[in-house]
């Protein structure tokens, strides 16, 4: 059996996994005390790697920032794909509720994941590999629901540019409720927001997503 010592210098000659230790200490020392105080020694520290590791694996710190933030990305679309995925017989209007049912559940939204997700925010503006995995108007999510609400348009027969309207608001309302749970968790009611949501959507599809 391999001691630790032994497991050290096994995992130093492992590119892809040092890569991942180093990605993940970011994400949880940014989750811990913000973007601005995550250092290379925190990170460093926390990963139990050296500081020529970042070099090696990223360059240095911004590229590391940039593949913390890609890798924080890729896997909030992987759990939203997984929680979302109704298969292809499912509504329109269920197709919708599942995203909204999805950003707002526990395994999306958490202290962990809204701490990151507003420290990335914060910086984009002066990061741009930052500001390219940060975004909500991510073209997944926003194909997802110009789908759904393009056939519920259609088939109400209703104008062409509701679509747009009820994507670009139900993101907003999402991001919204991200911005209230990270200054409230407490009192937080993820079946309220899910609700208020669905009141919006019921004002511009009448009888179609039902309280």
């Amino acid at each position: 059996m391999q001691n630790s010592n032994e497991k050290k210098r096994g995992s130093k000659r492992d590119p892809e996994a040092n890569r991942q230790l180093l990605i993940n200490a970011t994400l949880d020392t940014i989750a811990d005390i913000g973007v601005t105080d995550t250092s290379v020694s925190r990170i460093c520290e926390r990963s139990g790697l050296s500081r020529g590791m970042i070099h090696l694996h990223f360059g240095g710190k911004d590229k590391l920032l940039t593949a913390a933030a890609k890798y924080f990305s890729a896997q909030y679309y992987a759990e939203m794909d997984r929680l979302a995925d109704l298969g292809s017989d499912a509504s329109p209007e269920d197709r919708v509720m599942a995203v909204i049912e999805a950003d707002l559940s526990e395994v999306l939204l958490n202290p962990r994941s809204t701490k990151i997700w507003h420290a990335f925010r914060g910086i984009a503006s002066a990061h741009p590999g930052v500001a390219r995995y940060s975004s909500t108007q991510d073209h997944r999510l926003v194909e997802t629901l110009q789908l759904a609400f393009s056939e519920i348009a259609h088939e109400n027969g209703g104008d062409a540019n509701l679509a747009d309207d009820a994507t670009s608001g139900t993101l907003a309302l999402l991001e919204g409720m991200w911005v209230i749970y990270l200054t409230d968790m407490q009192g937080f009611s993820r079946s309220r927001s899910v609700n208020l949501i669905r009141r919006f959507l019921c004002g511009l599809f009448p009888g179609r997503f039902k309280l």
